[in-house]
């Protein structure tokens, strides 16, 4: 016989209410949280045979042999002159190509030029000649993802595999702009010998104790970095960096750390998920850190920054005071780049260009 109270509303109900705290507690762990997009494997796939053609030429001999000084060979003939791959990363107009023209004129042994636009960017406006064909293939990038880090590779990648003498890698933006001449630039890069061996360092922005650096640890969730990047490692920097050759080769040759910061941050902490500026701070200062000027020459304004994004410089706040401000620096060497600047201030920057930007 059925016991009276096996239907009975208040047993349903006590049975109801008990389990209550069982789904609260059991419900995180049987739905995964929402993350953002992974990078597809087939992207992945294309660069890895890419870094690996990059990492195996740079080991050759010769590629060796040819990234060496200005002095002669044994046999009289000329070295290449050791130069600097700018490395520009985009996805609108390079509007800024004309004062870009200005800074390299005179200088075209002495560097190289490459560009990574999103393929969904609309470039309408023409190359200027130092711009033209240099564009890389490239694939789809966004904020709040590793696709950054993937796009930058590729241009160390692309620079590496093109030229033995390229020594120095420049990352830079669209909106970025020079604050010095040329010459200035190469001599600050050419002189340096403060690393290990008195060997030249990267310029890169390394901090540990940034006060958003939990956040943004955490970004992918709990304990996700364990145990390759445990949070004492973890580093955090401008995007925008300066690298030698041999650190470029160490970024494109890495798996071990990119499999951790490829990983998809949680979606309820996108604002603290900025990837590109923290794989190669960390990289760097886990496998070189004596060999990094812990310092960007990219110089940035963020007293009022919104959801992300630096100050934005308009036209009207375009003069050589403004150049003078953005070249000071805490470190050793004064700021070599600027950015954010909006479109616009092209007019005013060129009106300054001969007689500023571009004298010391």
């Amino acid at each position: 016989m059925a016991s009276p109270y096996a239907t009975s509303p208040y047993v349903l109900s006590l049975l109801l209410l008990l389990s209550i705290p069982a789904v609260f507690l059991l419900a995180p762990r049987l739905i995964p949280p929402k993350t953002f997009p992974t990078i597809p494997d087939a992207d992945e796939t294309e660069d890895l045979a890419l870094f690996r053609r990059a990492v195996l030429l740079s080991a050759a001999p010769s590629s060796t042999a040819a990234a060496a000084s200005t002095t002669p060979s044994l046999l009289g003939k000329p070295r290449p002159q050791p130069k600097v791959a700018f490395l520009f990363l985009t996805n609108s107009d390079l509007v800024f190509a004309p004062l870009w023209e200005k800074f390299f004129a005179g200088h075209k042994n002495l560097f190289n030029l490459y560009v990574h636009a999103d393929p969904s960017a609309v470039l309408t406006l023409p190359a200027t000649p130092s711009f033209s064909g240099r564009i890389i293939p490239g694939k789809a990038t966004q904020r709040a993802s590793a696709t950054l880090i993937s796009a930058a590779r590729r241009l160390l990648a692309a620079a590496l595999l093109d030229d033995p003498a390229n020594h120095f890698f420049a990352l830079l933006s669209q909106s970025c702009i020079p604050l010095h001449p040329f010459p200035t630039f190469y001599r600050t890069l050419f002189s340096d010998n403060a690393g290990p061996r008195r060997r030249r360092r990267s310029f890169i922005e390394i901090l540990d104790d940034e006060p958003t650096l939990h956040d943004r640890y955490y970004a992918r969730g709990d304990d996700v970095m364990l145990p390759e990047v445990p949070y004492e490692r973890f580093r955090v920097g401008s995007q925008f960096f300066v690298l030698t050759r041999r650190h470029a080769i160490m970024v494109v040759r890495d798996r071990r750390l990119w499999n951790k910061f490829k990983l998809p941050c949680l979606v309820k902490r996108k604002y603290s998920c900025y990837p590109e500026e923290h794989y190669f701070p960390t990289l760097l200062d886990m496998q070189d850190p004596d060999g990094c000027s812990k310092f960007t020459l990219t110089r940035v304004n963020w007293t009022d920054s919104v959801t992300g994004h630096p100050h934005t410089y308009q036209p009207e706040e375009v003069s050589s005071d403004l150049i003078r401000e953005l070249r000071k620096s805490n470190g050793t060497y004064t700021h070599m780049f600027a950015r954010k600047f909006a479109p616009e201030c092209l007019g005013p920057l060129m009106e300054i260009a001969d007689s500023v930007i571009l004298r010391d």
